[in-house]
């Protein structure tokens, strides 16, 4: 594959020609930053994890080079931040066992910038190497603009494809926004019981956030026990961590539907879930 910027890199943990480890991904995570894909895609890393007939392939879109810095990293120039940050990446390659990992090494700018389909190009090239069954991004009621920007550049690139090339399952996930505010009839819940040894270490693996100023591993952790004990009032919990996921899949088959309006529909629907809950009461 041909990338719109020569830094871009596909890292694959054990060595085979990125091709074939392409070619094997049935779970594919986009997300906008190095860790990204570990705090919302953790269903796929799990689902795939030592399988021999599943593989997750994970895609940063961005650079990292503007993250925030702190300790150690306090002195650290974005330059080296951009390599730490990279490493990193992989290493949570290897301890999640990716089919693959891309780093794509956009700006934040470029991401953003409606007009700019660079970010599109590489994505249909990815989707159309990988045809994976599931794609996890972003979740469009995220309140970081790149986040948000890298879910509408995935909606866009597969909305390119042939409709027998689009995945069957997209998902918008967790990171700067949970999901719990959505009505239950909307949720798509992961169980993340599993494995909760790995979850931890991948987290972890980010030490230029973690030790940084930014505890992604305790908060991301927290989120999935609250999110499994909070999802029901009145039964007891089934799972020791949940991941919540909007549904993106209406708008990723159907390239006339408004990603706006579709945002809409669900904080309309929440909103009437709560003024219903209060009218029963007065």
């Amino acid at each position: 594959m041909k990338w719109t910027r020569e830094t871009a890199e596909v890292y694959v943990p054990d060595g085979v020609a990125p091709d074939e480890a392409l070619a094997r991904t049935s779970h594919l995570a986009v997300g906008a930053h190095q860790d990204d894909l570990e705090i919302m895609a953790i269903d796929g890393i799990l689902q795939s994890y030592r399988r021999v007939d599943r593989w997750f392939t994970g895609v940063v879109v961005t650079d990292g080079a503007g993250s925030p810095r702190d300790g150690l990293y306090r002195e650290y120039t974005d330059a080296q931040m951009r390599l730490v940050r990279r490493e990193e990446q992989k290493k949570a390659a290897v301890v999640g066992g990716y089919a693959a990992q891309i780093l794509l090494d956009h700006p934040s700018g470029a991401v953003k910038d409606g007009k700019a389909d660079v970010v599109v190009q590489d994505l249909r090239q990815i989707l159309g190497a990988a045809r994976p069954q599931v794609v996890y991004t972003h979740n469009l009621a995220d309140k970081h603009p790149t986040h948000v920007a890298v879910a509408v550049r995935v909606i866009q690139a597969i909305r390119s494809l042939p409709a027998d090339l689009r995945p069957g399952k997209v998902y918008g996930c967790e990171v700067w926004r949970d999901l719990d505010w959505m009505p239950d009839s909307d949720k798509v819940v992961f169980n993340c019981s599993d494995q909760e040894n790995l979850q931890a270490a991948l987290l972890g693996v980010f030490d230029s956030q973690v030790s940084g100023g930014k505890r992604y591993d305790l908060a991301t952790l927290g989120r999935r026990r609250a999110n499994a004990t909070y999802l029901e009032s009145h039964s007891a919990d089934y799972a020791r961590g949940v991941a919540i996921a909007m549904d993106l899949t209406p708008l990723a088959a159907d390239p006339h539907r408004d990603l706006q309006a579709y945002v809409q529909e669900h904080i309309d629907r929440f909103a009437q879930e709560v003024s219903g809950l209060i009218q029963k009461v007065l």
